[in-house]
Order: structure tokens, then C-alpha cells, then sequence
């Protein structure tokens, strides 16, 4: 409550209600180190309720985390490691970015996914080196959010018993009591997951560890654990009330509730001497684990050394695997989807990179994404690496992000462009915490055709370009979206989506050196004798497109495939002069809407775009009904 009232900001209210809860977990129940944070074999403790950062922030420092009391009383200000909502590689100790309800726990079914992947890959007969837990602790809201319904229903039909969820069930939400919104009973809805539900009293040591021991001896079943908490408990005045949720208690309040409570009287950031002995005690301990297991791991790593050196390169986030694939042959000429395309390519690197791993949201069939070979995860086969999300796009965003998150892999996950828009905030996450996730999104425009516009996607590539540290790739034939794959998987510090083709298309000759220009953001595709009179900058399936357009123009035209535009903008000016010389027109085409395009095309009746839905039939009838086609293309050019 201190950090709040310092911060006059904030939310008091989880922290107070849940702070035995805190205490129990990382005074006794978690196996962790706070001298060694990125121990892989630790319990993970998510924080879903983000909101009630300071529970977290405050037992890391009580912990012994490389959090000090400073950064506490800095709590939400500038620089800070003490952000407003928990951040991943911000803040030590911190598992996930939480904030955004339901993302944190979903982010721990992917999380507990990679555990029993990893577990079932490296332990042996002799040596278990992976055997640990992951804690959860959610809110009303969290349990509100549709994607906690998607990624829960997930966790229960794989039976992940290693994932324990305590859900805060305080009755109070910002409006007031959640009774006004939300009046279901959620311990059905997850019995009806495959889950065991349990309930304890947050307030009774005993309650609570009898309830986490039940948790722990079952593994067919993840558990939840259902506690009615007191939100902003030992508050005289607000406690069990709205207004301790999220706002400062107030200088007179914290008075008062440090009198309720035995705090001195004006000692903020108080802590009993006798909890800094416990945890300084405690601390003990967990570094003799810590060792303890090291032995182990040791031990297995002579045993095993193939697999040791798996463990090391995985891990370590190594790209070396990718010198392995054989990428499929294309002829030039051929016509080919580049989904289609995508699929040797994905195969040819599941066969290379043992640590990549992931699937589609029930389109498997439709995205091409399937690993031939490398098996499919499920409760009995635990190695298996196809993950079956079924028709759960939002979660599955977030349950990659938690795989991704573990460490040891390289996940992908696919769905149709349109439904991004179901994985936006999962995508936005990924970017912000800077996860290697990759995202194949097929069907990419209004050539899906009879599906008709509520499958044809038009504003979505657009879009995903406005995310900072997304990287997004519309390679225009089979040759370069084996390339676009590459950049993606070569790519550690960020996510990427390739944007991939219904339709076929054909593999045109390209010049010498654009698999380097590629990897720059764009190259010239087709060129001319002398200055080009006009250039157009085309993406995916514009760029034959934009070729055939040329081949109607008696005009000199250079073609410029763009297959990134994020990478482009990151190129110095004499490259971007190279490929759009000083002076000379330039026409872009994209099948969407133009926004985005402006700062290349020369005008505005320059941008040749899509901005309207699309309509119902033949992909390419589509495409001529609303005049977007070589031939209209071709007139612009001459224009």
C-alpha cells in the first residue's frame, strides 16, 4: 500500500487480499533461485492479475531477487524496475508481461506445455532434470476474458497437471461488485475443462497447503483453486470494497490500516525483522537445491551427450540447426500457391530444427503446416511436436507465447490472415517482450474468392505492419517465401509474420544477389535498359502481377519486390535511391487498402490498392469485378 500511496497510483487492493497467499508461495511452496533466475528447472510463478504488480514486486525483494526496496519506492515512475503491470526481461523474476487479462494465464498453458515437451525430450531412465510447477494467480477479470475460457479449455483436454491456477474470487471489479456482470460459478465451467477444482481458505496456512499438496499429486489434471478473498484486506475503512482496487488508499487510510495491522506508526516500506531472517533462512535452502539439482544436471550431461548437446543449443537460442535445411527446388516458371510453397519449406525445417515446434487453430489442412514425422502432442505422447489448437485463434497467440517464453523452442502457430485480428493482442505482447514466435497466416486477400469478404482479408496486412517489432514478410513467389522463412527463424529479438497466398503463383527469374536485397526489405525484381521511366513497388502476389502489368506498358518499368517494409525503412538512403531513383514516378500495389504506401508512391492516384470489402466468387472474376488486375495496372502505369 505504500508504493501505491508514493506512487498516487496504482493498485492496492490484490496485493493486500492475497499477500499470505505471496507469502506461503515464495516462503515454502516454489522451488526457485533468486541468486540463479534463470534456473530452467524453476517452479514459474505467473502474476495474470497484472494489475496487482506490487504482490509480485514485493516478494522478489522479500525473496532476494536483484530488486531493491529503491526500486520499490519508485514504484510506476520513469525508469523504474518497477513498471506499472509486470514485465518480462524488465524486471528479474518476472515470468511474462501481464497486464492485458487473460494473457497470463494463457501464457502459462504454453508454459506448461513447453514443460512436459521438455521433460519428455531430455529426461531418462537415470536422470530427471526437468520436474517442476507452474503457479498461476488469476482474478475475476481474467476469468471474464474469452481467451482464459479458450486457453483453459485447452489445458484441461491435454490434462497438464503440473499447471496449478489460485483464482482470487473477490467479488469486486472496477464498477463495484461483480455481481452486476458476472454471476456464473466458474469451479463448474472448469470442472467442465477436465480440471479439479479445489477450494481453500487464503487466510488459513493449513487450508492452503492441503490444497496445493492435492494439486500437486494429481497429473492428469490441472487444478484450480478457488480462495474468497478479502480484496484490500486489513483496510479498516475500504476493505472488501471498489475503492481499494485500484487507487490509492489515501494518507489518512494508510494510517489507519497500519494501526489495524501493528505497523509503526509512520514507517512506510515497513518490514518485520523477523520476515527479512525468514527469507535471508530461506534463501539458504533454495541455493542447496539449486546445487542439488546442478549435480544432477551434471551427471545427465555426461550420460548423455548427444542430448546435452541438443540441451545447449536449443537454449541457447542458437540458429546453427538452420545450415541443415534442405530447402525444396523451384523451377522458374512454375505456378505455385505460397502456402503451398511454405509447407516443403516448413517441413524442410522441422527436419533440421528439433527445437521448432508448433501448429494451426483447426486449419491445418488449409495452412499447409503439418510436420510429417515429428509426431503430435498429446497426453500420451508428450515429445510429439504438432500442437492442435483447435478453433481457439486468441489463445493460441498467447499459448505460443508462453512455449516461446520456457525456452528450448522455436514455436510457430497458424491461422487465415483475417483472423489476426482474434491473435492481435497475443501478437502485440510477443513484440513488446520480443519473442522469436512466427506466425503463418494464409489466405492473404481477396483471392480466397468464394468464401467471399468476410474471409477475404483487406486491412489486415496493414495492420500487422503498425506493430512495433513485428516483422512482416509477403514474399511473391515459391523462391522467396523460402527466403521469408529463413529471415523469420534467423530472427531472435522479435516475432514475424509471413503473409501467404491462396492462389498460385508463378516463380519469376530474379537477378543475382536478391537473396541478400531480399534480406535488406526489397529488390528490383524486374528492371529495364536505362533509367526507368516508372517504377512499381509491389508486395506478395502483386509483384507477378506488377510483371505481367509491365509487359502490357510501352513505357520502360521496373518492378521492385518489397517482401518487408519494416526491414526497407531500416536501410540507409543510398539504398533506397538505388531502388527508386531521384525523380521517377513510382506506382504501388498492394491488394488491400493503401494506407501505409504513401511515403513511396509518388501521389496519391499512385497507390493502386483495395480499399473496400470484397465480394463473393472466383478468386480471379473477384479481382476483375473490382478492376484490380495487370490490365488496370497497366493503364495506371500509362497514366
Amino acid at each position: 500500500m505504500d508504493a501505491v500511496q508514493a506512487a498516487n497510483s496504482g493498485h492496492p487492493g490484490l496485493p493486500m487480499g492475497c499477500a499470505e497467499l505471496g507469502a506461503l508461495l515464495y516462503g515454502e511452496v516454489l522451488t526457485h533461485c533468486p541468486t540463479a533466475p534463470d534456473w530452467p528447472n524453476r517452479d514459474r510463478f505467473v502474476l495474470s492479475a497484472g494489475h496487482g504488480s506490487m504482490f509480485l514486486y514485493s516478494l522478489l525483494h522479500l525473496s532476494g531477487y536483484d530488486l531493491p526496496l529503491d526500486e520499490l519506492k519508485r514504484f510506476r515512475q520513469v525508469g523504474s524496475k518497477t513498471p506499472g503491470h509486470p514485465e518480462f526481461g524488465h524486471t528479474v523474476g518476472v515470468e511474462t508481461t501481464t497486464g492485458p487479462l487473460g494473457q497470463g494465464i494463457s501464457n502459462a498453458v504454453g508454459i506448461a506445455i513447453a514443460e512436459r515437451m521438455t521433460a519428455a525430450t531430455y529426461n531418462t531412465g537415470a536422470h530427471t532434470i526437468v520436474d517442476h510447477y507452474t503457479y498461476v494467480l488469476a482474478g475475476d477479470g481474467d476469468m471474464m476474458e474469452g481467451i482464459s475460457s479458450e486457453a483453459c479449455s485447452l489445458a484441461g483436454h491435454l490434462k497438464l497437471g503440473k499447471l496449478v491456477v489460485f483464482y482470487d474470487d473477490n467479488d469486486i471489479s472496477i464498477d463495484g461488485s461483480t455481481d452486476i456482470t458476472f454471476t456464473e460459478d466458474v469451479g463448474k465451467r472448469f470442472d467442465a475443462y477436465g480440471w479439479q477444482v479445489l477450494n481453500a481458505d487464503p487466510y488459513d496456512g493449513d487450508s492452503l497447503r492441503a490444497a496445493i499438496q492435492s494439486a500437486k499429486q494429481t497429473d492428469d489434471r490441472p487444478s484450480l483453486i478457488v480462495m474468497k478473498t478479502v480484496i484490500g484486506k486489513g483496510s479498516p475503512n475500504m476493505a472488501g470494497t471498489a475503492k481499494v482496487h485500484g487507487a490509492p488508499l489515501g494518507k489518512d487510510e494508510v494510517a489507519a490500516t497500519r494501526k489495524a495491522l501493528g505497523i509503526p506508526e509512520d514507517h512506510a516500506f515497513y518490514i518485520h525483522p523477523d520476515a527479512s531472517a525468514y527469507f535471508d533462512s530461506r534463501r539458504g535452502d533454495l541455493q542447496k537445491a539449486y546445487a542439488t539439482w546442478g549435480q544432477t544436471f551434471k551427471a545427465w550431461r555426461s550420460a548423455n551427450p548427444e542430448l546435452a548437446e541438443r540441451w545447449d543449443r536449443t537454449r541457447g537460442g542458437s540458429v546453427d540447426y538452420l545450415k541443415a535445411v534442405k530447402l525444396p527446388d523451384v523451377e522458374i516458371g512454375s505456378s505455385v500457391a505460397t502456402r503451398k510453397a511454405s509447407s516443403g519449406v516448413l517441413a524442410a525445417i522441422a527436419d533440421a530444427v528439433p527445437s521448432f515446434v508448433g501448429g494451426s487453430a483447426d486449419l491445418e489442412g488449409s495452412n499447409l503446416t503439418g510436420m510429417p514425422g515429428h509426431g503430435v502432442f498429446t497426453p500420451e505422447t508428450p515429445a510429439g511436436r504438432t500442437i492442435r489448437f483447435g478453433v481457439r485463434e486468441h489463445a493460441m497467440g498467447a499459448v505460443t507465447n508462453g512455449i516461446a517464453l520456457y525456452g528450448g523452442f522455436r514455436p510457430f502457430c497458424a491461422t487465415f490472415l483475417v483472423f489476426s485480428d482474434y491473435m492481435r493482442p497475443s501478437i502485440r505482447l510477443a513484440a513488446l517482450m520480443g519473442l522469436p514466435v512466427v506466425y503463418v497466416f494464409t489466405h492473404d486477400s481477396i483471392f480466397v474468392g468464394e468464401d467471399g469478404p468476410t474471409h477475404q482479408p483487406v486491412e489486415h496486412t496493414v495492420a500487422l505492419r503498425s506493430i512495433p517489432n513485428l516483422a512482416v514478410l509477403r514474399p511473391a513467389d515459391a523462391e522467396e517465401t523460402a527466403e521469408a522463412w529463413l529471415i523469420a527463424m534467423e530472427r531472435t529479438d522479435g516475432p514475424t509474420a509471413l503473409v501467404l497466398t491462396r492462389q498460385n503463383l508463378k516463380a519469376f527469374a530474379k537477378p543475382a544477389g536478391w537473396k541478400g536485397a531480399a534480406r535488406k526489405g526489397a529488390y528490383v525484381a524486374l528492371d529495364c535498359d536505362g533509367t526507368p521511366e516508372v517504377i512499381v513497388a509491389a508486395t506478395g502476389s502483386e509483384v507477378p502481377l506488377a510483371i505481367d502489368a509491365a509487359a502490357k506498358s510501352a513505357r520502360k518499368v521496373r518492378v521492385v519486390s518489397i517482401v518487408s517494409h519494416e526491414r526497407l525503412r531500416e536501410q540507409g538512403e543510398s539504398y533506397r535511391v538505388s531502388l527508386f531513383p531521384a525523380g521517377v514516378r513510382v506506382i504501388t500495389a498492394e491488394v488491400g487498402i493503401g494506407l501505409g504506401w504513401e511515403g513511396i508512391a509518388s501521389s496519391a492516384r499512385d497507390v493502386f490498392s483495395l480499399d473496400r470489402f470484397g465480394a463473393s466468387g472466383p478468386g480471379d472474376e473477384v479481382a476483375d469485378h473490382l478492376g484490380f488486375n495487370a490490365a488496370a495496372l497497366a493503364k495506371l502505369i500509362e497514366a
